[in-house]
This record gives C-alpha cells, structure tokens and sequence, in this order.
C-alpha cells in the first residue's frame, strides 16, 4: 500500500518516527516533508500535499500532522475527495474507514505518543471500506456534497 505523509513543524519528530516504522512494515511511504524542522512552517501546506498525493491516486491512504491533528484535518478536507478525520483512539481510527470511506488520518503529534499513534495507523490502514446497505448509501450522500 502507499502512504502519503506529511507534517509540520507540531508533528516534525512524530511524523519521522511513523514514516520510519511503515517503511519497516513494507509500505511504500511518500514523506511530503517537511524535511527539516522549521517552526515558522504552515499546516496547510502538508495537509494539502498529502490530500494532493490521495485525491490524484498516487497514495492509496495518507496521514498528515500537525500539534492537535484539527488544523491538517480541516486543511486536507478542502481537497476533493478527501475525508479525513482526526483520530486519537483505535476504534474511530478503523470505523472511519469502514463506515466512512475514510483516506487520511489526522494525528496531533501533542496530543498522542509515539506508540499509540502506531497502534492508529494500524487501525486506519488494515481498515477496508463496507460498500454495502447503509454505508453505501450514506457514502453516496457524501460523495454529491463533494461535487
């Protein structure tokens, strides 16, 4: 699977240690940057890159972070075809994806540590998507709000 992640200079260190550890599990990691740290950086920047990289298919899923995960949510979301979430727990990290089409996961490097926010992208990325019954119908709502 390739993953696209990126952060600010809020989740620079947490965002090295996660591309690091999925590289070691064998996914393909594009790391959008940033490459050094620079705490004049902007969130937007990186949400928007990694939402880039998910929306035109050349990542599968992306992870974006910032110090509480809320402004690279809110950023990634105004990219077309993005539904990214912030998730600081394992259950919203998988039913994001299954009942919600989720394809970026938000982390707050401040908010989670380095072993939980393994234990969530697990959760995010051996997630799959329920295209049936309610789901189905609920993602197709969505899908005409993005247009």
């Amino acid at each position: 699977m390739k993953i696209a992640i990126a952060s600010d200079h809020g989740g620079f260190e947490l965002k090295k240690y996660l591309a690091d550890w999925l590289k070691k599990e064998n996914y393909e990691v594009f790391d959008l940057g940033n490459h050094v740290y620079d705490k004049e950086d902007d969130y937007p920047d990186f949400a928007n890159a990694v939402a880039v990289e998910v929306s035109n298919g050349n990542a599968e899923r992306g992870i974006a972070i910032c110090g509480s995960g809320v402004g690279a949510c809110v950023a990634a979301n105004k990219t077309k075809g993005i539904r990214a979430c912030v998730c600081h727990d394992t259950y919203s990290a998988h039913q994001g994806v299954e009942h919600d089409n989720m394809n970026v996961l938000c982390l707050g490097a401040r908010i989670v540590g380095d072993e939980l926010s393994k234990e969530l992208v697990r959760a995010f990325l051996s997630a799959k998507f329920i295209n049936e019954g309610r789901f189905k119908r609920r993602f197709d709502k969505v899908a005409v709000l993005d247009k």
